[in-house]
């Protein structure tokens, strides 16, 4: 009822009066009313010049986030052009933090630091894909003059594929659609039987997305839906021959470094997710930005698939990879089905000195697993296939909130937090002055429903975990050192009672006591006239946080040239970019369950991955020219992303971005 109430109170402002209305010509640039609220250039399509001849480009495409509206920042930026970060593989995916992988693009991944967990109450647990799908909560929506559209493609040597298009445009000033497909692909660097069967990752997402705002400007809609279908060959990684081994049964892990002419544990093992996801948000002004209604409304479903038609064994009965057969020894089918539902109903406003939000939040989740047992033949019965099913529901409410107070830019109070109503809480709060800032949070969550109960043809468990709590403090500073440099320096603690993990057997576990670690973050980017050299350096201690795997250092550095290339005939870059992390024994990763576990028997190399690069900006169009790895055999004879998964070896990439503003 909230919804339609807010539709109707939607279409009737739409309907106003015209004289309620502020004219818009062809050079007027509406502003947004209300403080701290920005709006620029022009809502009618063009921006004239001299000669009163339409131009399009960047500064006429902008893009807005729904969040900012929220929290009365109607500000809109023009749309990205940058060719700073274009080569950076880190940067071609929907999310750009440090991740581990199991070498390819594309595959199964989960983030190299420990990040504080958010969402509380009943989840799924399976996240590896994440990275790859539309985020319906941080989609841009666009504000356009003229229809806007892009094309971007990436190539490598090694099979590496990235393809998305990308189209939209307003239907009315206030009234904008849009449009994405996103294309992904990678070959198998091992384990390939022929060419024919070398593909390793297929992934096809989609996302429609729409933004309208009544003429009169006191209602908000923001929707989008996303879609994405995500392949995985499962090869379970390279399978060590029995001259791999040393004399004491460690394996030589340089060794393992064949690529076409490896195994893999796995031969006929594939993973495949689908999710979709519808999001709305709404916003009413009921009293100007002072006091607005807002609902939220997210319809999520995935499903996750393993299948392996060929189960391998060694000798008769031992079974190679997989712990147990525990319904079919000849194939495993095992699908898990994820629902969820969630309406959030608040109140919300702001002005000069402060922001205010509190809502009311419902949400209803429910798992479905599936797992074919069969019979083999007898005498008597024929050979037989049941499926079996194990159900589970949640119907949980939320109410929460958060408090923003601050003068201009220079200081800073935010207090926020969620609370379910019977266990689930996280709280937060947060200081700054000018660059300082610290921060404190706590978050006790209860266990998601793979970490609580599996079904499947190789792992069974029904735990009865209790919350785990996390506990953060977090100090830094931000900002410019003279004109040349910049600088962000962030401490951070971290403690996890009741810590929940996947352990050596790759299944879910709790301990009793407390894990604690602490670590460094330094961001510093200095200019020497056109020379640049940004720096990202990690220090992490996990000496008492047996359970929790990040490598102690990290660094990644950039130094490149910046200007007029090509006897000025282009504006680019071009340097060098390496990627080091210090040697760690690192989660190893199950395709079953999609958990990566901990692991004690390989210990990643430290071993820097350098590329060299040429990027340019030829107009509407962004390229990019990249040799990687380019010290592949050169210090060892490979590297390990994740254990028993060879890092990609030396590859030629290009890639294009063209942006068309009409």
């Amino acid at each position: 009822m909230f919804t339609i109430a807010l539709l109707l109170l939607g279409i009737i402002f739409t309907q106003a009066s015209v004289a309620q209305r502020r004219p818009v010509g062809n050079n007027t640039i509406p502003v947004q009313q209300g403080p701290d609220t920005t709006r620029v250039t022009p809502r009618n399509g063009s921006i004239l010049d001299d000669s009163t001849k339409a131009i399009y480009g960047p500064n006429t495409t902008l893009q807005l986030f729904e969040q900012d509206v929220l929290r009365g920042r109607y500000v809109e930026q023009r749309v990205d052009t940058s060719i700073n970060k274009m080569q950076n593989e880190r940067f071609w995916y929907n999310d750009t933090t440090f991740y581990q992988h199991l070498g390819n693009i594309g595959t199964a991944a989960k983030p190299i630091f420990y990040e504080l967990p958010l969402k509380i109450g009943a989840r799924y647990g399976k996240y590896v894909f994440d990275r790859y799908a539309y985020n319906p909560f941080n989609l841009n929506y666009y504000d356009t003059r003229s229809p806007y559209s892009h094309l971007s493609y990436i190539q490598g040597q090694r099979g590496e594929q990235l393809f998305e298009v990308i189209y939209a445009r307003n239907i009315k000033p206030n009234w904008n659609i849009g449009v994405a497909y996103q294309l992904m692909g990678a070959d198998k660097q091992f384990g390939a039987i022929d060419r024919r069967q070398n593909g390793l990752i297929d992934n096809q997402a989609v996302k429609a997305f729409t933004h309208y705002q009544s003429p009169n400007k006191r209602y908000d809609l923001f929707a989008n839906y996303t879609f994405q279908k995500h392949e995985q060959i499962e090869l379970g990684g390279v399978r060590p021959r029995a001259t791999d081994y040393s004399a004491n049964g460690e394996v030589i892990t340089d060794s393992l470094f064949r690529y076409q002419n490896d195994q893999s544990f796995l031969m006929q093992a594939a993973s495949e997710e689908s999710r979709n996801h519808y999001h709305a948000l709404q916003i009413f002004k009921l009293a100007g930005e002072d006091l607005k209604l807002y609902h939220q409304l997210d319809v999520h479903r995935q499903q996750n698939d393993f299948q392996d038609s060929n189960i391998q064994t060694v000798g008769d009965t031992a079974i190679l990879f997989y712990p147990d057969t525990l319904y079919s020894p000849q194939f495993t089918d095992d699908r898990t089905f994820y629902r969820e539902v969630e309406n959030v109903f608040g109140v919300t406003g702001n002005n000069k000195l402060s922001f205010y939000k509190a809502y009311i939040k419902h949400r209803n989740a429910a798992i479905t697993y599936r797992v074919f047992d069969t019979e083999a033949a007898t005498a008597t019965t024929p050979a037989s296939t049941t499926e079996l099913k194990l159900e589970n529901n949640e119907s949980q409410l939320f109410v929460g909130g958060q408090l923003r107070l601050h003068y201009q830019e220079l200081v800073e109070v935010v207090l926020d937090g969620e609370f379910q109503l019977s266990t689930d809480y996280r709280v937060n709060g947060l200081a700054r002055f000018k660059g300082l800032y610290g921060s404190l949070a706590r978050v006790l969550r209860s266990p998601s429903f793979i970490e609580q109960r599996m079904m499947s043809n190789h792992f069974v468990w029904d735990n009865d975990f209790s919350s785990s709590v996390t506990d953060k403090i977090e100090a830094g500073y931000a900002g410019k050192i003279g004109t040349r440099q910049y600088i962000k320096l962030r401490a951070e603690y971290t403690n996890i009672k009741r810590h929940i993990f996947f352990n050596q057997q790759a299944v879910a576990d709790q301990l009793v006591g407390n894990q604690r670690f602490y670590g460094v973050k330094l961001d510093h980017k200095i200019r020497f006239g056109s020379i640049h050299f940004d720096n990202f350096i990690a220090y992490t201690n996990t000496d008492n946080a047996e359970t929790i795997r990040i490598p102690e250092w990290l660094v990644d550095s950039k130094l490149y040239f910046e200007g007029d290339i090509f006897r000025n005939a282009l504006f680019g870059q071009f340097g060098v970019h390496a990627y080091v992390p210090s040697g760690y024994f690192a989660d190893a990763y199950m395709p079953v369950t999609q958990q990566f576990y901990l692991q004690d028997e390989i210990k990643l190399r430290t071993y820097p991955v350098i590329d060299v690069f040429v990027t340019a900006d030829i107009k509407n169009l962004n390229l990019f020219l990249k040799m990687a790895n380019v010290t592949d055999e050169l210090l060892a004879p490979g590297y390990f992303a994740t254990p028993y998964f060879p890092g990609m070896r030396r590859s030629f990439i290009f890639g294009i971005k063209w942006m068309f503003f009409d």
